[in-house]
């Protein structure tokens, strides 16, 4: 018997895990997983899985028959108080499943949408969350809401009434409607943010969540931003300067952690969050290169940035975590899989010469090298300059001051050529240096 009180004292949810595979898992050993992780971290205590393999999900309950038998036993014998599918269930296929099991069901979308909620803290990233969540549970109120018995009648009340459920839709359209205009808002005012920032490069960092984008930000910027081992710990895009050695500033930007099977109106909500994404020069594709399911967690956030339109953006796939993979054969391997990717370790700082100079090369198809030659007194040119781009250097004649410096090719022509003369700047390009191996750190380090 499942014990009510258990909740009142404020313990942990249990959960059953349950999956139907309707093609080969990413893991097949463990394919369960990564719903496992997203359990953990909406706050679930995971008593028990099961796995069911179909060539097609049952229209009625998605698991089969025998497997519902199967699943009211575990939820019975473990005092389950929630089961938690790694598939997208109807309407329907809930109600029925809450009516076999005499417990809540839910969903991987409706459980990602339940640690989004958790983890939103920015009045953009709750709107967005709101929102997904309306629109989620808009065709799914008949199993939300009980209260279906008629309006009763009295002043104010005349007239043929109608059921609660209908009144719920309503008000629950209503608020979608009045979600999607403040978004609309905050959407116009990130895009004129992002507008006002085209006088700098801008790069942003993506990637499958947890995949330690956030580490890297404050390794590259100095910034101490939070950066937790779990799913989903950043869903506010947070932007930085970052100083190229030998380049300069540009803006770094983190954004929300990617995931597979992301519900698609968590993207669409999620679209003002995700301008700096579409808006920036270039991608830094970070991968946990320590996941034995890193070849599928690229390919997911490839899709994804093809949803969202910037597939062709110049990107630089960053592996990072090298550390972790103590032995130098496994780093070799997905090198050699990912043979143009730049490997790192953001915990230690290795590689991240090696990213510079490769973010540095990226960017500089898009500057140039420039000598201007302008007068000492013009200090409104002089400070644009340092604003817009990197001073290299300063030389002084008698009445006339000639900077070298690099600067984004779209702003040269707003140098007016009446204050100054621009020449391409004729110095060869010192030598790289050596590239950079990443080492594994003394075991105690690791983790």
């Amino acid at each position: 018997m499942r014990d009510p009180s258990r909740l009142d004292r404020a313990e942990p949810e249990r959960a059953i895990l349950v999956g139907v595979l309707l093609e080969p898992p990413v893991d097949p050993d463990r394919p369960l997983a990564e719903l496992a992780g997203l359990a953990a971290t909406a706050g679930t205590e995971v008593v028990a899985e099961l796995v069911q393999r179909r060539d097609h999900p049952d229209q009625t309950t998605y698991l089969g028959k025998g497997k519902v038998q199967e699943l009211t036993g575990l939820v019975e014998h473990h005092d389950a108080d929630v089961v938690i599918f790694d598939n997208d269930l109807s309407p329907a296929q809930t109600r029925n499943l809450e009516r076999a099991l005499s417990v809540k069901v839910i969903d991987r979308s409706e459980l990602i949408l339940d640690i989004f909620a958790a983890r939103a803290r920015t009045y953009e990233a709750r709107l967005a969350v709101e929102l997904a969540q309306l629109e989620y549970s808009l065709p799914r109120l008949k199993r939300m809401w009980t209260h279906l018995s008629r309006l009763k009648m009295g002043v104010g009340m005349r007239g043929p009434g109608e059921k609660q459920l209908e009144v719920d839709r309503r008000l629950v359209e209503k608020r979608i409607h009045d979600l999607k205009q403040e978004l609309a808002v905050v959407h116009g005012r990130r895009e004129r943010e992002v507008a006002a920032r085209r006088g700098h490069m801008t790069v942003s960092l993506v990637g499958y969540t947890n995949a330690g984008k956030s580490t890297l930000l404050n390794a590259l910027t100095g910034a101490d931003e939070l950066a937790a081992d779990k799913l989903f710990a950043t869903l506010d895009t947070r932007t930085r300067r970052w100083r190229l050695p030998g380049w300069g500033p540009v803006l770094l930007s983190d954004t929300v952690g990617f995931i597979r099977d992301l519900p698609h109106r968590l993207i669409a909500s999620f679209k003002a969050t995700l301008e700096e994404t579409r808006q920036a020069d270039l991608l830094l594709h970070v991968a946990d290169a320590s996941s034995p399911l890193v070849d599928a967690q690229i390919t997911a956030v490839r899709g994804v940035l093809e949803e969202l339109g910037v597939e062709d953006k110049d990107t630089l796939l960053v592996l990072n975590k090298l550390d972790r993979l103590p032995d130098q054969a496994d780093r070799d391997r997905i090198l050699e899989r990912y043979p143009h990717a730049i490997g790192i370790s953001a915990r230690s700082g290795a590689g991240m010469t090696n990213l510079a100079r490769a973010a540095s090369d990226s960017l500089g198809r898009s500057f140039r090298d420039l000598d201007i030659e302008t007068d000492p007194g013009n200090g409104r040119l002089l400070a644009w300059l340092g604003r817009h781009g990197e001073v290299l250097s300063r030389h002084f004649t008698a009445d006339r001051v000639t900077v070298h410096c690099r600067i984004p090719a779209a702003l040269v022509g707003r140098i007016d050529a009446t204050e100054a003369s621009v020449t391409p700047h004729a110095k060869p390009q010192a030598e790289a240096p050596a590239m950079e191996t990443v080492e594994p750190p003394p075991a105690a380090a690791q983790g």
